[in-house]
């Protein structure tokens, strides 16, 4: 006989407890708040300083960068700013930071025996170098503050200001100069050139400066000049004659002046020159007949005897018709006084009364 069994049950249900409710509320915000992401995409950058350990962004909130000089680069002191800041969870930075650094200086190198310098002693400046009037420059004129290691230091030795001298000038042929004796000359000192006599018939004239003067180191003013023979042709002009710079020879630089004959007018400049090739400048005038001179090319004929005296002429009449036009106005005003006190006195007759006639 086998025993009867009652029908199955379920397990009984656990009741749902307030504990469990509360840990999966909580599992559940934990996986709604965002994870935690970078804060600040860009790291403060300043001139005199930078971060040290030179960090890489972005930083998380709550990063905090500490600073130092740059080189080239000194605390201030006293040093009264901070020098770190802090990334903040709004992306911003606190404190904000102020420069705390400045720039060295290199050593001031004085001014240079007669010269100067100016400028900044400063990193990242620089000097610049002059000498006094007489004097040259010899080295560098601009030395420059640089990084030299972890300290800062001049690019270069500064420059010296030497005296300027020149060597003597060129010697020329049939020609001299002064002082030819000394092996140097100071700086603006003159020399002088002069022709040796010629031994012919022709002197030599000296074509150029005849000074030149010590302008540089080694450098004179100008080139030396020249001793040759410059002889022109005899000028001539037809149907013209000379006025002036008469001669039988005509060297360098001698001038003469021309006059055409009478009814022929010049043509070209009046006045010429000998120049160093032996040639007259301008070209030789000419003398045209009957043609009209060139205007500011022939000087101005004074004025003739029957010019003037027409000239006198006009400027008495002149004077004339002024002395007229002033008598006649005295006339007319005179004459009009003389009518109006006629004229008051029949008025005043008028006027009287009988018995004031009477008497």
């Amino acid at each position: 006989m086998t025993a009867s069994r009652g029908p199955l049950r379920a397990p009984p249900r656990r009741a749902f407890s307030a504990r469990s409710l509360v840990g999966n509320l909580l599992v559940t915000l934990v996986l709604w708040l965002p994870a935690p992401t970078d804060a600040c995409d860009e790291i403060p950058r300043y001139v005199s300083m930078k971060p040290k350990g030179n960090p890489e962004a972005p930083v998380s909130a709550g990063f905090t960068a500490e600073y130092e000089c740059r080189p080239g680069y000194r605390l201030i002191v006293p040093l009264v700013r901070p020098t770190s800041t802090v990334c903040q969870a709004d992306g911003t930075w606190a404190p904000p930071l102020q420069e705390i650094c400045t720039r060295k200086s290199c050593p001031h190198p004085g001014d240079p025996l007669n010269g100067r310098v100016e400028g900044s002693t400063q990193f990242g400046s620089q000097m610049n170098y002059f000498c006094n009037e007489g004097y040259d420059l010899v080295g560098n004129s601009v030395l420059r503050c640089e990084l030299s290691g972890n300290e800062v230091a001049w690019s270069g030795d500064p420059p010296q200001c030497n005296k300027i001298l020149c060597k003597p000038p060129p010697q020329i042929q049939n020609g001299e100069f002064t002082n030819s004796h000394k092996d140097t000359f100071e700086y603006n000192e003159v020399v002088t050139y002069s022709c040796k006599p010629s031994g012919g018939s022709d002197p030599y004239s000296l074509v150029g400066n005849s000074t030149l003067r010590c302008s540089g180191r080694d450098k004179w003013s100008s080139d030396p000049p020249e001793c040759k023979v410059v002889r022109c042709e005899f000028p001539s002009v037809t149907n013209g004659k000379l006025v002036s710079g008469f001669g039988t020879k005509f060297y360098y630089k001698h001038e003469v002046q021309f006059e055409c004959n009478e009814g022929y007018s010049l043509k070209g400049s009046p006045k010429i020159v000998c120049e160093a090739n032996a040639t007259w400048v301008p070209e030789k005038p000419r003398c045209d007949k009957g043609s009209t001179p060139d205007p500011g090319e022939t000087p101005s004929k004074p004025l003739g005897g029957g010019a003037i005296a027409g000239i006198v002429i006009c400027v008495c009449v002149f004077l004339g018709l002024i002395a007229g036009c002033c008598v006649y106005l005295q006339k007319k005003k005179k004459k009009g006084e003389t009518e109006g006190t006629a004229a008051y006195s029949t008025y005043q007759n008028k006027s009287s009364t009988p018995a004031q006639q009477i008497l």
